[in-house]
């Protein structure tokens, strides 16, 4: 577990997908030993087959899953068999996203993004905590910023690659956006070549955790703990922060295709805004259980939560129950034969295909 500054430790010991996150059913991470992660290969074992995973996405027909000590599992049969291929970091890996079959980054402790251009098969590094920390001192000394910042960015620089980012998004082959904890935040507009702080950008005085990001077209959503959630309207040029009648962590999010905001976090608690995040609706959720994770696929957004469970979330507002996986899940992916797949504390588990029927699915 990545080693908290001492006035964060009752914000992480509150969210049990915090812990999981940052490593704590998974080892310890200290500052002096985030070096050797990032400089150690993921060790290839049978083992990895039974990781704690993170993180799972499509790839064309293609299923990469992503864990703990660097762990990255492939899958060309709907997820029914994984095989791990050679990683050049051991650093765990909270999050992937693919943009087509072949190109696809994931990122991680230490503030670590891995890229792919082969469909997963092999990984390169594109960013360190150490250079993430070194480019947001960077921005602050150019940009003027305020003396707390400028202290906040050196600390960062200090404090070296301790740093986990834990989501992504990237909108196509060049531009995407990476986060994380104590409000890490960068993006690219060249493939992961070069990365630029927008932390500067992001209303974020209290530099709480930021666990989503969600962008269709010039609009970007970030949303974390302490019921932080901000938004762009230009493409994140400028951000602005949105008032939410909760004050917990938003854990998940995404965008109906009709434009609804979906916010999801702890006790169960599902927002929807109508209107680009001007105000928002609080859900009835059926299940109140601390919500992991979000999935957009086929026009459906799917929520899953610590006790397994799954639920759709419509349009209209109505939220249903969709089964349960029978473990807790930490990411949801719709694989190509139209089964869901999960993962989380014990692996990879496949569930039984969506009945459009009857709106249910099980873990087989």
């Amino acid at each position: 577990m990545l080693v908290l500054r001492s006035a964060a430790l009752p914000r992480c010991a509150r969210s049990t997908l915090f812990a999981l996150l940052c490593g704590a059913f998974s080892g310890v991470l200290v500052a002096s030993e985030s070096t050797d992660v990032l400089t150690k290969p993921a060790m290839l074992t049978p083992q990895a087959q039974q990781a704690v995973l993170l993180g799972v996405a499509r790839a064309g027909e293609r299923l990469v899953s992503v864990g703990e000590r660097g762990v990255i599992l492939l899958s060309d049969d709907d997820g029914v068999t994984w095989r791990q291929v050679t990683v050049p970091v051991s650093a765990t890996l909270t999050a992937v996203q693919f943009v087509d079959e072949r190109h696809g980054w994931a990122v991680g402790h230490a503030g670590v993004v891995l890229h792919s251009s082969d469909g997963g098969e092999n990984w390169a590094v594109q960013l360190d905590g150490n250079r993430a920390a070194a480019i947001e001192l960077g921005a602050a000394q150019t940009e003027q910023a305020s003396t707390e910042r400028l202290q906040a960015a050196e600390l960062l620089v200090d404090d070296g690659a301790d740093k986990p980012l834990l989501a992504l998004h990237f909108n196509d082959l060049q531009t995407g956006v990476v986060v994380g904890a104590y409000g890490l935040a960068l993006q690219t507009t060249d493939g992961g070549q070069s990365w630029q702080s927008i932390m500067g950008r992001v209303p974020n005085p209290a530099g709480a955790h930021l666990y989503a990001v969600s962008q269709r077209g010039n609009e970007w959503y970030l949303a974390g703990e302490m019921g932080l959630a901000v938004r762009s309207l230009d493409g994140g040029a400028t951000f602005e922060q949105l008032e939410t009648p909760y004050e917990g962590s938003f854990f998940a999010q995404g965008i109906l295709p009709g434009g609804e905001l979906v916010l999801a976090g702890l006790r169960g608690t599902v927002l929807m805004s109508r209107d680009r995040g001007e105000s928002f609706e609080q859900l009835s959720n059926p299940m109140p259980i601390s919500i992991n994770a979000a999935m957009i696929d086929g026009g459906q957004l799917m929520l899953a939560n610590q006790a397994g469970g799954l639920l759709r979330v419509f349009g209209s507002g109505q939220i249903k129950p969709m089964g349960k996986a029978g473990s807790p899940l930490a990411a949801i992916v719709e694989a190509g034969n139209g089964r869901l797949v999960g993962v989380g504390f014990a692996g990879a588990v496949a569930l039984a295909p969506l009945d459009p029927t009857t709106a249910h699915a099980s873990a087989e």
